[in-house]
């Protein structure tokens, strides 16, 4: 498959989206089908970025705080996704495995010389100001903290958007990305631990003080 075409079947499908019902139907079954496969099909392509584009274009635009960085890594993962479907074991979930991707992704990069040379981008860029072909993946990621299955966080759910979305942003990047991971991704603590190498107990601290920083952060603002 040529790249600039999968580049454009990415951006097609974060685009479109899919309803609850339409995600559970492509989700059952597709991962048993997928692990230790030999190759995966364009249909198959589709499928994973329709359910999972989202999710991963939200994570990287976390970690990078920047919409171009964030439409180009994702674009990247699911490239990367492609062609090395054969190592996908199933010890993790599709999503999971996906995250782990992106994350290597946007740490390797960050290594880069691009990155090296000071062009990474003119910092952290607000919902408003996104290129409209990300707005309805940015939009969702602006309701951050709808999904939340923290107690302590509920009252959070009042807050003017683009507070909560400043505070979030302002956290120091490894309280962000736990953050993150719990409540937009609803990954578990083990499998934050997995994706990042963190011990349980380091996972649950830094939630905990990411939670506690937010919550006096926006108090602040009230």
């Amino acid at each position: 498959m040529e790249l600039n075409g999968l580049k454009s079947k990415f951006k097609g499908e974060l685009k479109a989206g899919l309803n609850d019902e339409q995600r559970a139907e492509q989700k059952n079954g597709l991962e048993h089908k997928l692990i230790l496969a030999e190759a995966m099909d364009e249909e198959q392509l589709r499928q994973i970025m329709s359910l999972y584009g989202n999710d991963i274009w939200n994570y990287i635009y976390y970690l990078t705080k920047n919409t171009e960085q964030a439409d180009d890594l994702a674009q990247e993962v699911f490239v990367k996704c492609f062609y090395r479907i054969g190592t996908y074991q199933g010890t993790a979930s599709l999503k999971g495995w996906l995250l782990t991707i992106a994350r290597n992704t946007v740490f390797s990069y960050r290594k880069s010389r691009f990155f090296r040379t000071g062009l990474w981008g003119g910092g952290v860029q607000s919902l408003t100001q996104a290129d409209p072909e990300q707005q309805g993946a940015q939009a969702e990621a602006g309701q951050l903290l709808g999904t939340t299955r923290s107690a302590e966080m509920e009252y959070m759910g009042n807050q003017q958007t683009k507070d909560i979305w400043s505070v979030i942003m302002k956290l120091p990047d490894k309280l962000r990305e736990v953050l993150v991971l719990d409540l937009k991704a609803e990954l578990s603590i083990n499998e934050i631990a997995g994706l990042t190498g963190l011990p349980p107990g380091t996972v649950k601290s830094r939630l905990h003080r990411a939670r506690r920083k937010v919550q006096d952060k926006l108090r602040g603002l009230q």
